[in-house]
């Protein structure tokens, strides 16, 4: 995996990537002949590795929607430090009115979160983790707001070289 320093974007293989239906919403058009329906689809992928991306797609079948989402997620793939299977500190993250909070968990506990957070919790590998939704629960904003508290971790090894001080210390105070 190639990691962009600029925005955390990551490329890595397709072939290795899973995705998931968040959200399917049909959407109708009114017209002179009658109503046309449409469908949008909300779609996460990630590796299970600390890879996660969310994607939209619109067509007017479901099948085509999902793939566009698809393929619309891989084109924003960030890259998430996981530490022994959760998260390494607690992170607030914003998008609109989507407010979350995630906290790292102890082994063993799960992914204790929403529907629309545990998608893009789980496919980014996080085995261990609570989460808690606070401001709208509409799935555009929680899933950019869960995005936005996962860009934002820094990693263990990131915080020893920017405090110029070994990786025990870190955790050790």
């Amino acid at each position: 995996m190639a990691k962009n320093k600029k925005n955390n974007r990551v490329k890595s293989s397709e072939s290795e990537m899973k995705d998931k239906l968040v959200s399917l919403n049909r959407v109708a058009k009114v017209t002179k002949g009658g109503r046309t329906f449409s469908f949008a689809a909300i779609v996460v992928v990630g590796d299970g590795k600390g890879t996660v991306g969310h994607g939209l797609g619109k067509a007017r079948e479901v099948a085509s929607s999902i793939t566009k989402a698809t393929e619309d997620a891989k084109k924003s793939l960030i890259h998430v430090p996981v530490y022994k299977g959760t998260i390494p500190h607690a992170q607030h993250g914003k998008y609109g009115a989507g407010k979350v909070l995630i906290i790292p968990a102890a082994d063993g506990t799960g992914v204790i979160a929403g529907g629309t957070m545990r998608a893009v919790l789980e496919m980014a590998g996080i085995q261990n983790v609570l989460a808690k939704s606070i401001g709208s629960s509409n799935p555009h904003n929680v899933i950019k707001a869960t995005i936005d508290a996962l860009s934002k971790l820094r990693s263990p090894i990131d915080v020893a070289k920017a405090r110029g001080i070994s990786l025990e210390k870190v955790f050790n105070g």
